[in-house]
């Protein structure tokens, strides 16, 4: 087994014989930009700092020679032959490397399903390659031809093989691209979808308790993070604490009392902002209002929020006054993205 340290953060990531750079920092949680994991397309193209490695067949035109001769290989392909393998990661937090964003991939509506009365949701799934992502991003959804523009909508699901997305879309009434979805988009018609894009993620070589707050369908990201986090096993607590006005807006109980059965640390608090109806066993109250009640010391936490841009930034002032750290601090906020055409 040898070690691959990421420079210039010092971070280490152990790789199992076998194994190539790539599959190794997979593994850890990380990613690298790649394409066709063949040695053909360049993508995964990083230079190694110090080491010894076997990179395999590459083509030229994926790896020229000067590039070799200046330490570059390509991670899809090498594998290590010294005990450590120093490449070039280019942050000091050595924090997530994106994934390039691909234009107007086709995708197939497979099925949809009314969440509340306000929010629709939609499985996709790939007619070519399916997307890489990072739980936490979005892509951009429209069609012209109807009169919808392009708009963005966060990725609800966490990477799947067979690259199905999920898509949960608030209706705005004021919203073209929302409408056309709420009151046209049906299965079995073809989309074009564009990403992954955005920077809501986590870190996944930063281990501290999690903290998510959502309201609305801000909940379609945090969904992501959490389920691909639950995935690979994460071990300290998660809590989720979701705003909803009325017991209609908050949806997807079933998953999460399952996470809740499925996962010792994770905890799920609904809050209702409007009128409480007899027999709610949640909260009540604005999630600002309710954090010190709830958390007293937010320093060591990671924290989490998605929603309408008033809803985040009060939260974030609530998180910051129980001394959340700002490098700990990741935010979402939704505003309006289009108005109906007169």
């Amino acid at each position: 087994m040898g070690v691959i340290r990421l420079h210039p953060s010092g971070r280490t990531v152990e790789c199992d014989s076998g194994l190539t750079v790539l599959e190794a920092l997979e593994k850890a949680g990380y990613a690298l930009p790649n394409n066709c994991r063949a040695g053909a397309c360049g993508e995964c193209k990083v230079k190694v700092v110090s080491g010894h490695f076997d990179q395999g067949f590459v083509l030229d035109m994926a790896l020229s020679q000067d590039e070799r001769r200046q330490g570059y290989g390509l991670m899809c392909m090498a594998k290590p032959l010294s005990d450590e393998l120093v490449i070039e990661w280019g942050t000091d937090a050595a924090g997530p490397k994106l994934f390039p964003p691909r234009e107007q991939q086709y995708y197939v509506v497979t099925d949809r399903v009314p969440r509340t009365p306000r929010i629709v949701e939609l499985k996709l799934r790939p007619l070519g390659e399916p997307m890489r992502y990072w739980p936490g991003q979005y892509v951009q959804l429209g069609d012209a031809s109807a009169g919808a523009p392009v708009r963005s909508y966060s990725l609800a699901s966490a990477p799947r093989e067979d690259g199905e997305i999920t898509l949960q879309v608030t209706r705005q009434d004021q919203g073209t691209t929302s409408r056309w979805i709420h009151e046209q988009l049906q299965p079995g018609e073809q989309v074009k979808v564009s990403g992954p894009y955005g920077t809501f993620i986590g870190d996944p070589a930063v281990d501290t308790p999690v903290l998510c707050l959502a309201a609305g369908s801000g909940l379609a990201p945090i969904l992501a993070l959490t389920e691909a986090a639950l995935r690979r096993g994460f071990k300290q607590p998660v809590t989720l604490v979701y705003s909803g006005r009325t017991p209609d807006d908050v949806y997807d109980t079933g998953l999460m009392a399952w996470w809740k059965a499925r996962h010792r640390g994770f905890s799920y608090r609904p809050t209702l902002t409007g009128p409480a109806p007899m027999g709610w066993q949640g909260l009540t109250g604005r999630i600002p209002a309710l954090l010190p009640g709830l958390f007293q010391d937010l320093s060591g936490h990671s924290v989490f929020v998605a929603g309408a841009t008033a809803f985040v930034d009060d939260c974030v002032a609530a998180a910051r006054a129980l001394g959340a750290r700002d490098e700990l601090l990741h935010t979402e906020g939704y505003f309006s993205q289009d108005r109906a055409q007169p």
